[in-house]
């Protein structure tokens, strides 16, 4: 499987993209800190049965990182614009993290687009965050990522890691996944669009955007929820109250996973994905199927209340 990067330019601004294998599409959206690249061992054992997508958000990977706005819906329309341009009208997306709420909206935006949805250790689902992405949406966190992201000090974390490794600690895991995720920032383009997104949906509270009032939407639509059992950065009651609302979807933990199951367990997320594809049907909703689901039993206008 060849899963290198491919360019086009949209709207004047560069955006690359990864894509394998053939048969109907499947779109791999990454979260923060993670790009396209990230999901090349799913997409390995997912691309003998589908054609998978996974496009470099922007202000990720070697995406353009412009001045501009890094909300969920602008990344989803992103992603509209790009599948419109390399020719594919419908998907079935995976999003993780971020980019599982990504993936909610583009739903919520384009649900014609939308055959089915996947979400990994998903944001948008509650309010509940790590301390340390509350930390980063204050003011002046800007310039303690570049700290953070500074060669020197990833050397030293990654030496503390394999020292804690040999010692038999477990802690070792979790500097190496911080110096994993921060090393991305080094370029001050990506710090100032990672600020930018992240502020965009957690503040000093935890995470500002929550979609559980619409998940009743997603009854029409095959929903998986997958969620590392050991994540610290979301937590797992998120993914099962997620699936409690919504009807049909299913529902599976990976026990070897943290938040990052696509890099942590990309065998035993591909099994649950693939077996997820192979036993259940796209849909293609349509705008009276869209309608009856946002105002179920009204004909026309006659719920509508006028106002004095």
């Amino acid at each position: 499987m060849t899963f290198e990067p491919w360019e086009i330019e949209i709207h004047g601004r560069r955006v690359i993209y990864r894509m394998a294998g053939s048969g109907p599409p499947v779109v791999l959206v990454h979260g923060m800190l993670n790009n396209s690249r990230h999901w090349e061992a799913v997409a390995a054992r997912l691309s003998d049965r589908y054609t998978v997508i996974a496009p470099d958000l922007l202000g990720h990977g070697e995406s353009a990182a412009p001045r501009g706005d890094y909300s969920l819906g602008a990344h989803a329309a992103s992603i509209r614009d790009l599948l419109a341009a390399i020719g594919i009208d419908r998907a079935t997306f995976v999003g993780h993290s971020l980019g599982g709420g990504v993936a909610m909206q583009f739903f919520y935006q384009f649900p014609q687009r939308t055959q089915r949805l996947a979400l990994i250790s998903s944001g948008g689902l509650g309010r509940e965050v790590s301390p340390l992405l509350r930390g980063a949406a204050v003011p002046g966190a800007s310039a303690l990522l570049w700290a953070a992201a500074h060669p020197r000090l990833l050397r030293t974390l990654r030496g503390a890691a394999d020292a804690l490794d040999r010692r038999g600690s477990s802690s070792g895991e979790y500097l190496r996944a911080f110096a994993r995720a921060v090393r991305p920032l080094e370029p001050p383009g990506a710090r100032r669009a990672f600020v930018r997104t992240l502020r965009s949906v957690i503040d000093v509270r935890g995470q500002s955007v929550d979609a559980s009032d619409r998940l009743y939407l997603l009854s029409c639509m095959p929903t998986l929820i997958v969620w590392g059992e050991r994540d610290q950065t979301i937590p797992l009651p998120h993914g099962r109250r997620a699936h409690e609302l919504i009807p049909g979807s299913r529902f599976a933990t990976l026990p070897r996973a943290a938040h990052f199951p696509h890099l942590e367990d990309p065998g035993g997320l591909a099994d649950v994905l693939g077996e997820w594809l192979a036993t259940t049907q796209p849909v293609h909703l349509e705008d009276r199927e869209w309608s009856s689901l946002i105002a179920p039993g009204a004909r026309g206008h006659r719920r509508l209340r006028r106002v004095a």
